[in-house]
């Protein structure tokens, strides 16, 4: 189970990574965003990583896939997010190219272990 391990491990780390790199961008959004836009990516980002955490500790499958398709669809909304901020003018497009590549690395992963989970629970 050790590679089954890191692979785990890994995404928990490329996903922690991407929370503080959206942490810093939100830092240059206009003041008046502060309860808007700025609250709701610091959330949703937030809720990818620490949704994906607690799946990870429980053990019933199907509750561990429920928090992982939480986390799925978290990583969902911040990548709407980024792009309407990136329309906005909040981002830069090399924050943004930078930021979507790592939230759809994110995303493979995290679906490859959904899709996993889904096979253990039909066998």
């Amino acid at each position: 189970m050790p590679e089954k391990d890191n692979y785990f491990e890994n995404l928990r780390l490329k996903m922690d990574e991407y929370a503080h790199f959206v942490y810093k961008i939100a830092r240059s959004f206009p003041k008046t965003e502060i309860y808007g836009i700025t609250s709701q990516i610091q959330r949703a980002t937030i809720s990818v990583v620490l949704n994906y955490i607690e799946g990870y500790a429980r053990n019933k499958i199907l509750v561990k896939q429920n928090f992982w398709e939480i986390s799925y669809g978290s990583l969902k909304e911040s990548k709407y997010l980024l792009n309407f901020c990136y329309k906005e003018k909040f981002i830069s497009e090399e924050d943004y190219k930078k930021s979507l590549a790592m939230a759809e690395e994110i995303g493979a992963m995290l679906w490859r272990a959904i899709e996993s989970l889904k096979r253990t629970n039909n066998s």
